[in-house]
This record gives structure tokens, C-alpha cells and sequence, in this order.
């Protein structure tokens, strides 16, 4: 019933190997990326770690008792720490403070901190607070180490002196505004389904759109219906600008869909502290405003327009469909390591070449306008466009540079020396 079959596919995975645009867009081209990725991570990890490690703890004391020294000391033994005696903490001292220290985060030890403490040795259902105030910027997956830190540190002091004497009363800087019972880590998990969803969807509008306008350039040579519309009397650009308008088309109508679908998103968030009250995104300040929504659009239009025409061009090059298909590939890590990258990174703390990388590849400028904007800078967004902007100007022109010649018809993409086959008068390939 299957007779032949073996044979067949061997004929058929021969075919395939030998491809070169196969071998480099399945095979090498994830060899290299994902080593990349991961070296990426590491570094994140590691340098989230050291940058707990080495951050000083700012300590506000205003209890002044032995309990507050014996804290500061025990605090002291296993991280760097500044004290502070005797402040009254409002919005503005708690932003000072930070900003003089070069910090972002800081612990208050209240007045009763020793009374209670005391009271806790004969009444064990008395406990003693500390206040912990976080600056939040989501940028990255990883800031909330420096709370994990205190959490861990206090835990210490529990054991260490009596079970379940300290707590932590959390509080997070938004924005310049202290939030009080607001906890960084639940913040940083919240935004972090965002942080996942927005690079993921951006993801797949690119990859998306590039493979229609390729295959609507690659579809016409194959046919062979490409040489009518070039000898038609009109403009090699109108011709151009025919076939970038469908799939700009398609590319509004994605970043508008993006757009009303992240509105939604956004909206739905709420998570739930353990004493029952909700976390309201909106409420914070989290959610972009109507500006940051027609920036962020603005943005991811105008990257979906330059991957149009960088997929035009590059088609432009192959015969058929399919290896249109495949050479398109060999954009994907532009987008893919970008997007998967800025998922876990804040990209101000990266070292200046690889910062300088991942602002000098467009594919990036709307996952970092959509971090940017929720937290309002606007200026980051609006020079992203600008560049990129400058960036599809460029490549449009070098594709009406590319239909204003005869090499739309004859330009090939050669890989001597990869691909060898020997035809056969009977013209088959061995």
C-alpha cells in the first residue's frame, strides 16, 4: 500500500536539506537566536542580583529604642545600610530621601516599634510593623528582587529573635506618588501579563503582515503576471504603492484591532491582596491615556509599514511563494529577540552597545513605547517614531528605487556554494 514511500521521502528531505533558505531560516538561524536569548536572561538575572546585593537599604529610624537597634544591626550584618534618624515621611521627604541616596526603596521603623516588641514577648499576638516604601517603574521583571530581599531579611530577624514578631506594611512609589498598601511584587506580577502579551501580540502582527506582502510580490513573479503590470502605462511607484496599499490596509485595521483589544486588557486587570481589596490598574495611574493610546498606535503602524516594505523588497529576489515565505524568515530574529528580550529587561539598565542595538533595530520601538508610555514618557515614544518613521522612508524609497528597474524582474538571491545540483539532460535534479 505504501510502496515507494521510503524512497520518497528521502527524495523529499534531500530536497529540503538542500535548500539553503530552509537550512538557514529552521535551522541556524534558532541555533543562533536562542543562545543569544539566553545569554540575554543571564545577564538580567545576574545583574538584578548584584544590583540587590550591592544597593544600599535606607533605614528611616524614628523609634530610637534598643528593639530599632537591635533591627538596624541585625539589618546591617547582611546588607548596606544608611540610617536616617527622626523623619516625618510624607510623599515629598520619602521622593527626597530616594533621590539623595540614589535609591529605590526604603524601610521606616515606627516610633512603637520597641513598645511593641516588648509587649510581643508577653502578649504573642502583638506585633511590631515596619513600613517598606518601593519605587515601581515596570520595566522590568526582575526590580521586585529588592523587596524579596527585605522579605527575606526580615524573615531572618523573626527567626532569629522570636517567630512572627516583625511584619511588613508595604507601600509603592507610583509615578512620584506614594501608594500606601500597594505591595511591589504583587505590582510587578500584574504588570508582568502584560509585559508578556503586548511583545507576543506585536509578535505576530509583524510576522503576519510581512508574510501577505510577500507572498503578493512572490505570487505575481511566480504567475508570471508581474511582467504585464510593469509594462502597463503607469507609474512603476503607483504599482508599488498598489501593492503596499492592501497590506497597509490589513496593517491598520491589526494595530487598530491591537489597540482596542489592549484597551480591554488594561481595563480587565485586577488582582487580590489577601485581605480581600482589589488592585485597580486604572486607579494607579497604569493605564495609558488617550495620548499614549494614539502614540503607542501611531507607533506600531508605522513599524508594521516598514516591515511591509522591507518584505517587498526581499521578495523581490526569489521566484515562487514559498521561498518568499523562507527568506522572510531571516527578519524574524529582528522582531523575534527584540520582543522576547524587552519581555524580562529594562533596557536603561543594559551596557550602552547592546542598548544602542536593541534602539537601532525599529522591530523594538513598539514594545518600548508601550512600556514607556503606561508609566508617561512620552518622549520616548515619540522619538521611537520619529526614527522609525525616518527608518520606512529609507526602505520605501530603496523599493520604488528597486519597481523603477528592470531588476524586479531578474534580481535573484544566489548562495554559491551552499546548494550544488547537477541537472540531467532529462532535466531532473540529482
Amino acid at each position: 500500500m505504501l510502496k515507494g514511500f521510503g524512497n520518497f521521502l528521502l527524495k523529499e528531505l534531500k530536497e529540503l536539506v538542500r535548500d539553503p533558505k530552509i537550512l538557514l531560516g529552521m535551522i541556524i538561524v534558532p541555533l543562533l537566536m536562542f543562545p543569544v536569548l539566553g545569554g540575554i536572561m543571564s545577564y538580567s538575572i545576574q545583574s538584578a542580583q548584584e544590583k540587590a546585593e550591592k544597593a544600599t537599604v535606607l533605614v528611616v529610624n524614628n523609634d530610637g529604642g534598643n528593639w530599632s537597634t537591635s533591627l538596624i544591626a541585625f539589618l546591617n550584618f547582611s546588607a548596606r545600610i544608611s540610617v536616617e534618624n527622626n523623619k516625618v515621611l510624607d510623599n515629598n521627604t520619602i521622593l527626597e530621601l530616594l533621590a539623595n541616596y540614589n535609591i529605590t526603596y526604603l524601610i521606616e521603623i515606627p516610633e512603637d516599634f520597641s513598645a511593641k516588641m516588648n509587649q510581643h514577648q508577653s502578649n504573642q499576638s502583638v506585633i511590631a510593623y515596619v513600613r517598606f516604601y518601593g519605587a515601581f517603574s515596570g520595566a522590568s521583571l526582575f526590580e521586585n528582587i529588592g523587596s524579596s530581599v527585605i522579605d527575606n531579611l526580615i524573615y531572618k530577624f523573626n527567626r532569629h529573635w522570636a517567630p512572627d514578631s516583625v511584619a511588613i506594611n508595604k507601600s509603592t512609589i507610583i509615578k512620584g506618588n506614594v501608594v500606601e498598601g500597594v505591595d511591589p511584587n504583587t505590582l510587578t506580577t500584574l504588570m508582568y501579563s502584560q509585559a508578556i502579551a503586548m511583545p507576543i501580540t506585536i509578535m505576530i502582527l509583524l510576522t503576519y503582515s510581512m508574510q501577505i506582502a510577500a507572498t503578493s510580490v512572490a505570487m505575481e513573479k511566480e504567475e508570471k503576471t508581474l511582467e504585464t503590470l510593469l509594462t502597463l502605462p503607469m507609474d512603476r511607484f503607483a504599482i508599488l504603492m498598489g501593492k503596499l496599499s492592501g497590506t497597509i490596509l490589513v496593517a491598520g485595521i491589526g494595530a487598530l484591532a491591537y489597540m482596542l483589544g489592549f484597551n480591554y486588557y488594561m481595563s480587565s486587570f485586577t488582582a487580590t491582596f489577601p485581605a480581600g481589596t482589589s488592585l485597580d490598574l486604572a486607579s494607579l495611574g497604569l493605564v495609558p491615556s488617550v495620548f499614549g493610546y494614539l502614540l503607542l498606535g501611531i507607533s506600531l503602524f508605522v513599524t508594521l509599514l516598514s516591515a511591509l516594505a522591507l518584505a517587498v523588497i526581499v521578495s523581490a529576489f526569489v521566484e515562487d511563494v514559498r521561498s518568499a515565505q523562507s527568506i522572510v524568515g531571516y527578519i524574524y530574529p529582528l522582531i523575534f529577540i527584540p520582543a522576547l528580550a524587552l519581555m524580562y529587561l529594562d533596557i536603561n539598565t543594559l551596557p550602552l552597545a547592546l542598548k544602542i542595538l536593541l534602539y537601532a533595530i525599529p522591530y523594538s520601538h513598539p514594545i518600548i513605547a508601550s512600556k514607556a508610555i503606561i508609566i508617561g514618557d512620552y518622549l520616548t515614544a515619540i522619538i521611537g517614531i520619529v526614527y522609525v518613521t525616518a527608518f520606512t522612508l529609507v526602505v520605501m524609497y530603496l523599493a520604488s528605487r528597486l519597481f523603477a528597474t528592470e531588476k524586479i524582474l531578474t534580481a535573484k538571491l544566489k548562495f554559491k556554494g551552499l546548494r550544488k545540483r547537477e541537472k540531467t539532460p532529462r532535466g531532473e535534479f540529482q
